[in-house]
């Protein structure tokens, strides 16, 4: 293992903390109970589809920044429009099942298990109202937690991974990245945070060009990594 001197973690949240996709599906289900599995899964597609191409052209310059909550809303209405529901109320209730998301069952536990140890930092593309909403919601416990909103774009773009070097205080290099997406850790890499991949089901694995300082199954994994001498 990499010798590392870690002074804070920095953990992403989506995907990494709480299951994405389980809480949309709950949201598509609520907003038509007849639709069978595939059916959730296509319009759960169409969905993830819209959210990261417009944060892809957010990025690119393409579109001016909007808070997740926005492109959410949007998305919903694109599955309310797939399926024939035009109540604005189902529209907004299905928008919001962003911020009902279910954590891994190791996060509230692996969490404190980091907690005295280390500060810790929620660092999301997720805005600062639905991120404050799923932290209560899943049970997060932070002691700062990050909204991508603050530097008015979305990871992978290093403003974002800054946002945690200037709250911290401490240089990137002594900062570790948690993160069950590739894309993340590079983007968290490229400028000098040490990172460490956590499997998920719905992540993003590293390809064989990948050169992270640590790979873990899960939290427990990780923390039982870092405590070794």
């Amino acid at each position: 293992m990499p010798e590392l001197e870690i002074d804070a973690v920095v953990f992403d949240v989506l995907g990494t903390l709480v299951d994405e996709p389980a809480g949309i599906r709950a949201g598509i289900r609520a907003l038509d109970p007849s639709l069978d599995d595939p059916g959730v899964e296509r319009l759960l597609s169409l969905w993830q589809r819209h959210v990261d191409r417009e944060q892809r052209r957010v990025l690119g310059g393409d579109r001016p920044y909007l808070p997740s909550d926005a492109l959410d809303q949007e998305a919903a209405r694109l599955v309310a429009d797939a399926v024939g529901v035009e109540d604005p109320a189902a529209v907004a209730a299905l928008a919001l099942s962003g911020r009902r998301l279910p954590p891994w069952p190791d996060t509230v536990a692996g969490l404190a298990r980091f907690a005295e140890r280390f500060p810790l930092i929620g660092l999301s593309n997720a805005s600062r109202t639905a991120l404050l909403g799923l932290n209560a919601h899943a049970g997060l416990r932070w002691h700062q937690a990050l909204s991508a909103e603050d530097a008015q774009t979305y990871k992978p773009d290093p403003a974002v991974y800054r946002l945690a070097v200037t709250v911290s205080g401490r240089p990137p290099e002594r900062l570790l990245m948690v993160a069950a997406h590739a894309w993340d850790l590079r983007g968290a890499q490229g400028l000098g945070l040490r990172t460490a991949y956590v499997a998920r089901p719905v992540g993003d694995p590293p390809a064989a060009s990948d050169r992270f300082d640590l790979h873990a199954r899960d939290l427990a994994d990780l923390a039982g990594q870092l405590d070794r001498p």
